[in-house]
């Protein structure tokens, strides 16, 4: 049997992890500034995570069905103190497009209105809901007829507005910052304002913060920024360190109705045990000040180039916008100088990596990146 061939993939066998470094099986080591879509958020094969992912195999390795799994109660009290909504709820599930699902059923109940209004170049997953919701037309979904999607331009209150009038609408769904389609950022002014427009329309706002959250920003998540707060947030990739874990944290208003949402693995000991180690590691090397710190550290110290149109980015999610193509120059800090990063569109490189990054390996890409630039 052979595998269904649809991705891309670099001529790289990854064998061994450590830190921010990755070997392949010829024994050459790697720099690794996208950490598998942003999942890997406290470095590879940390110990503690290890031990506390051992130790669950050595007492039970997956249960998930109609039982009491006290893990959950200490990983949802660990994500609301070091997250800053200790007043919300927390609901688990697999993935960031599971997460997005079950924010936007949410909605559907709480509001009794099925119409959402999403942004463009917004990327929320690859189910059904999340697909149409995602503006990115390499995956439209024959599904998307189904759902009654609303599009609006991001940093535009206005279009926003004309949607939220009839009316008809559930939720509005926005990413903390886009991360495939491009990271375009919205502005704290506008955020305030769609928080404020969602209060008078009676509008659920969900904050998919399944990449820009977790630290990678500088702040635990990208909306706080803008002093808002979401009534959903969906998450997802850092906070299982690559072990598959999401999550939708809920505002008190919404009523919990039993069967209301449902999951088969998510929750399961496994899972807790790799969340709960994140979150512990968190707390003990101060990470998301981290992000902060050396994110800053390579926006400020990037090359100058007439080849590079724009930069965005905040903390460790972070875009380098070419006038051309990058695949060239993303092949060369590959193969040339070791270095794994990532795309968002053919002209732009995206940097996402694990938020435990030094500056002395911020330098040893900033030293490539300008060389390669010359």
């Amino acid at each position: 049997m052979n595998l269904f061939d649809v991705y891309s993939l670099f001529d790289v066998i990854p064998v061994k992890g450590q830190g921010c470094h990755v070997w392949d099986d010829k024994g050459q080591e790697y720099l690794d500034l996208y950490g598998g879509h942003a999942v890997i958020s406290v470095g590879h094969t940390h110990p503690h995570y290890v031990k506390r992912i051992s130790d669950q195999l050595n007492k039970i390795g997956f249960y998930s069905n109609s039982v009491i799994n006290p893990l959950q109660v200490e990983l949802a009290e660990k994500i609301g103190k070091i997250s800053g909504y200790d007043d919300y709820s927390l609901f688990l599930v697999n993935s960031g497009a599971e997460a997005n699902e079950n924010a936007l059923k949410l909605a559907s109940f709480h509001t009794g209105k099925d119409k959402v209004v999403a942004f463009r170049h917004s990327f929320h997953g690859r189910t059904s809901g999340a697909v149409a919701v995602t503006d990115n037309p390499k995956i439209v979904s024959p599904f998307n007829a189904v759902h009654k999607v609303l599009w609006a331009e991001l940093n535009n209150i206005s279009s926003v507005e004309e949607h939220l009038k009839s009316g008809e609408v559930a939720a509005v769904i926005i990413e903390g910052i886009q991360g495939v389609g491009g990271i375009h950022i919205p502005t704290n002014e506008f955020l305030q304002d769609l928080r404020a427009l969602c209060d008078k329309y009676d509008v659920v706002l969900i904050l998919d913060e399944i990449q820009s959250g977790y630290g990678r920003s500088g702040k635990f998540f990208a909306h706080q920024y803008s002093g808002i707060k979401a009534d959903v947030i969906t998450m997802a990739k850092g906070i299982g360190n690559g072990f598959p874990l999401g999550g939708i944290l809920i505002a008190p208003k919404f009523e919990p109705v039993k069967g209301m949402l449902g999951t088969t693995f998510g929750g399961n000991y496994l899972a807790m045990a790799a969340g709960i180690a994140v979150a512990e590691i968190f707390e003990q090397e101060g990470l998301v000040e981290n992000a902060a710190k050396v994110g800053q550290y390579i926006l400020d110290h990037l090359p100058k180039s007439d080849k590079i149109k724009e930069v965005r980015g905040i903390g460790m999610m972070i875009g380098i916008e070419f006038h051309e193509s990058i695949k060239e120059i993303r092949t060369k800090l590959l193969f040339e100088k070791h270095i794994f990063t990532g795309v968002a569109g053919p002209n732009m490189i995206r940097l996402l990596p694990p938020l435990c990054l030094t500056q002395a390996e911020a330098d040893r890409f900033l030293e490539a990146f300008a060389e390669l630039l010359k």
